[in-house]
């Protein structure tokens, strides 16, 4: 069966962009080992990572408000200035109240973390048993651990507020991490054939 033509393209724009940064694989390699060990303390930690997850998240949405505003009177003549306007103090009250009050921003966010898997799992659910594509029982698989996960944070909610942020941080560092250096491996791999090539060019004939 012959390959796709759409397939071939997307093989070599793959291989291009590889190929294009195959010479940083070291410092992809330090990058994920610094995720992976700083997932690794955040998971030993949870409490600390969580508070620390807040602020930041805190500092992020004042940023994030004061550039909205700052951009908002940039286009002062445009249609949806009051509601630009408003998502921007959204963005410094809810920044603010994360700052002052982390116990309470972590009690909902933990709450929200709990809707979010409920929901998102019930759509993985629905969508592998309604389409039946190609690995459908492994999207199944995450939308039931999804939703149990969601069902089980609700069910001891809001006492796990402290911890169950900083658990999910963690993690996703620890995931993340491991995807960078796999991709750093992959890289190193794939300068051994240039390599190669060019030791054959250059040895005497």
């Amino acid at each position: 069966m012959s390959t796709p033509v759409e397939v071939r393209m997307a093989r070599r724009v793959l291989r291009h962009e590889l190929e294009a940064i195959r010479g940083n694989w070291g410092w992809i390699l330090a990058l994920g080992i610094i995720l992976i060990v700083v997932g690794t303390i955040a998971v030993a930690m949870p409490l600390v990572s969580t508070l620390a997850s807040a602020f930041a998240f805190g500092v992020l949405l004042l940023v994030g408000g004061i550039a909205q505003l700052v951009g908002v009177f940039w286009t002062r003549d445009w249609s949806g200035f009051f509601l630009s306007l408003l998502m921007g103090v959204l963005y410094l009250v809810l920044g603010v109240m994360f700052l002052r009050h982390p116990g309470e921003a972590l009690i909902a966010m933990t709450l929200l973390l709990a809707c979010a898997l409920m929901v998102s799992g019930l759509f993985r659910i629905i969508g592998s048993l309604m389409y039946r594509f190609p690995f459908w029982g492994w999207t199944l698989a995450g939308g039931v651990i999804n939703l149990l996960l969601g069902i089980y944070i609700y069910s001891q909610w809001p006492f796990d507020s402290f911890l169950i942020p900083g658990l999910f941080v963690g993690i996703d560092m620890i995931f993340t991490g491991w995807t960078w250096v796999m991709l750093a491996l992959a890289l190193k791999d794939l300068t051994k054939p240039a390599a190669t090539t060019g030791d054959a060019a250059t040895a005497p004939g």
